[in-house]
Protein backbone atom coordinates (compact mmCIF):
# COMPACT_ATOMS: atom_id res chain seq x y z
CA UNK A 1 0.00 0.00 0.00
CA UNK A 2 1.55 3.24 -0.83
CA UNK A 3 0.31 7.03 0.34
CA UNK A 4 -1.17 7.42 -2.97
CA UNK A 5 -3.99 5.20 -2.24
CA UNK A 6 -4.59 6.59 0.96
CA UNK A 7 -5.13 10.06 -0.64
CA UNK A 8 -7.08 8.58 -3.43
CA UNK A 9 -9.88 7.43 -0.22
CA UNK A 10 -9.52 10.74 2.02
CA UNK A 11 -8.73 12.93 -0.93
CA UNK A 12 -6.00 15.38 -1.61
CA UNK A 13 -7.55 18.67 0.19
CA UNK A 14 -4.94 20.20 2.53
CA UNK A 15 -5.70 23.07 4.92
CA UNK A 16 -2.91 25.87 4.68
CA UNK A 17 -1.48 28.98 6.15
CA UNK A 18 1.08 31.75 5.88
CA UNK A 19 3.96 32.47 8.36
CA UNK A 20 2.59 35.96 8.86
CA UNK A 21 -0.60 34.95 9.85
CA UNK A 22 -1.25 35.22 13.96
CA UNK A 23 -1.32 32.07 16.04
CA UNK A 24 -4.76 32.88 16.95
CA UNK A 25 -5.97 32.68 13.34
CA UNK A 26 -4.15 29.46 12.87
CA UNK A 27 -5.70 28.23 15.90
CA UNK A 28 -9.16 28.96 14.41
CA UNK A 29 -8.06 27.18 11.60
CA UNK A 30 -7.51 24.04 13.52
CA UNK A 31 -10.66 23.84 15.20
CA UNK A 32 -12.81 23.70 11.97
CA UNK A 33 -15.19 22.78 11.16
CA UNK A 34 -13.12 20.46 10.16
CA UNK A 35 -11.44 19.90 13.31
CA UNK A 36 -7.49 18.90 12.29
CA UNK A 37 -4.33 18.68 14.08
CA UNK A 38 -1.79 20.76 11.66
CA UNK A 39 -1.61 23.93 8.95
CA UNK A 40 0.77 23.47 6.29
CA UNK A 41 2.64 26.64 5.48
CA UNK A 42 3.25 28.10 2.24
CA UNK A 43 3.89 31.49 1.54
CA UNK A 44 3.89 31.65 -2.20
CA UNK A 45 0.05 30.63 -1.87
CA UNK A 46 0.33 28.22 -4.57
CA UNK A 47 1.91 25.04 -2.83
CA UNK A 48 5.09 25.20 -4.85
CA UNK A 49 7.44 25.42 -2.03
CA UNK A 50 6.66 24.14 2.16
CA UNK A 51 7.93 27.15 4.27
CA UNK A 52 6.64 24.75 7.53
CA UNK A 53 4.22 23.08 9.43
CA UNK A 54 2.35 24.11 12.40
CA UNK A 55 0.17 21.82 15.06
CA UNK A 56 -1.43 22.06 17.68
CA UNK A 57 1.63 20.62 19.75
CA UNK A 58 3.62 23.82 18.70
CA UNK A 59 1.52 25.85 20.03
CA UNK A 60 0.90 23.67 22.96
CA UNK A 61 4.71 23.87 23.83
CA UNK A 62 4.80 27.70 23.12
CA UNK A 63 1.51 28.28 25.23
CA UNK A 64 4.13 26.71 27.98
CA UNK A 65 7.02 29.13 27.69
CA UNK A 66 4.56 32.60 26.28
CA UNK A 67 0.74 31.83 28.00
CA UNK A 68 -1.14 34.54 26.75
CA UNK A 69 0.79 36.66 24.00
CA UNK A 70 1.42 33.48 22.17
CA UNK A 71 -1.97 34.45 20.40
CA UNK A 72 -0.25 37.79 18.95
CA UNK A 73 2.55 35.64 17.84
CA UNK A 74 2.97 34.67 14.00
CA UNK A 75 2.83 31.20 12.77
CA UNK A 76 6.57 31.71 11.65
CA UNK A 77 7.37 32.25 15.21
CA UNK A 78 6.13 28.90 16.41
CA UNK A 79 6.28 26.65 13.58
CA UNK A 80 8.09 23.61 12.60
CA UNK A 81 10.65 24.88 9.86
CA UNK A 82 12.61 21.61 9.27
CA UNK A 83 9.68 19.77 7.59
CA UNK A 84 9.48 15.81 7.10
CA UNK A 85 7.33 15.16 4.11
CA UNK A 86 6.78 11.69 2.00
CA UNK A 87 6.05 11.12 -1.72
CA UNK A 88 2.89 9.20 -2.95
CA UNK A 89 4.83 6.45 -3.80
CA UNK A 90 6.18 6.14 -0.53
CA UNK A 91 4.99 2.81 0.94
CA UNK A 92 2.92 2.91 4.52
CA UNK A 93 5.51 0.69 6.21
CA UNK A 94 8.20 3.53 5.07
CA UNK A 95 5.58 6.53 6.22
CA UNK A 96 5.32 4.76 9.28
CA UNK A 97 9.09 4.35 10.36
CA UNK A 98 9.44 7.85 9.46
CA UNK A 99 6.44 8.99 11.81
CA UNK A 100 7.83 6.99 14.83
CA UNK A 101 11.33 8.07 14.11
CA UNK A 102 10.54 11.69 14.29
CA UNK A 103 7.40 11.32 16.28
CA UNK A 104 5.61 13.29 13.68
CA UNK A 105 1.62 12.67 13.84
CA UNK A 106 1.42 14.42 10.28
CA UNK A 107 3.39 14.35 6.84
CA UNK A 108 2.58 16.60 4.04
CA UNK A 109 2.98 14.41 0.94
CA UNK A 110 4.81 16.10 -1.72
CA UNK A 111 4.66 15.32 -5.16
CA UNK A 112 7.91 17.20 -7.15
CA UNK A 113 8.31 19.73 -5.25
CA UNK A 114 4.59 20.36 -4.99
CA UNK A 115 2.24 20.45 -1.84
CA UNK A 116 -0.66 17.38 -2.66
CA UNK A 117 -1.76 16.20 -0.17
CA UNK A 118 -1.51 15.51 3.80
CA UNK A 119 -1.40 12.28 5.72
CA UNK A 120 -1.85 11.43 9.56
CA UNK A 121 -1.06 8.99 12.24
CA UNK A 122 -4.54 8.25 12.05
CA UNK A 123 -4.94 7.81 8.22
CA UNK A 124 -1.66 5.12 8.39
CA UNK A 125 -3.21 2.96 11.01
CA UNK A 126 -7.24 3.26 9.54
CA UNK A 127 -5.31 1.97 6.09
CA UNK A 128 -2.85 -0.73 8.31
CA UNK A 129 -6.46 -2.21 10.27
CA UNK A 130 -8.21 -2.60 6.94
CA UNK A 131 -5.11 -4.04 5.43
CA UNK A 132 -5.03 -6.76 8.47
CA UNK A 133 -8.67 -7.19 8.32
CA UNK A 134 -8.51 -8.19 5.20
CA UNK A 135 -5.18 -10.45 5.10
CA UNK A 136 -6.74 -12.24 8.11
CA UNK A 137 -10.28 -12.87 5.88
CA UNK A 138 -7.78 -14.45 3.25
CA UNK A 139 -6.04 -16.64 5.54
CA UNK A 140 -8.98 -17.73 7.56
CA UNK A 141 -10.66 -18.46 3.74
CA UNK A 142 -7.17 -20.67 3.42
CA UNK A 143 -6.93 -22.67 6.47
CA UNK A 144 -11.21 -23.40 5.87
CA UNK A 145 -10.98 -24.41 2.58
CA UNK A 146 -7.83 -26.99 2.99
CA UNK A 147 -9.89 -28.84 6.21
Amino acid sequence: MKVADILRIKGDTVQTALSWNTVAEAATRLAGPPAIGALVVCDDGKREHVDGIVSERDMVRRLATDGADLLNLTVGDVMTRHVITCAPEDSLTDVMTQMNRWRHRHLPVVDHGRLCGMISIGDVVKQRLAEMSTETGVLRDIYLASH
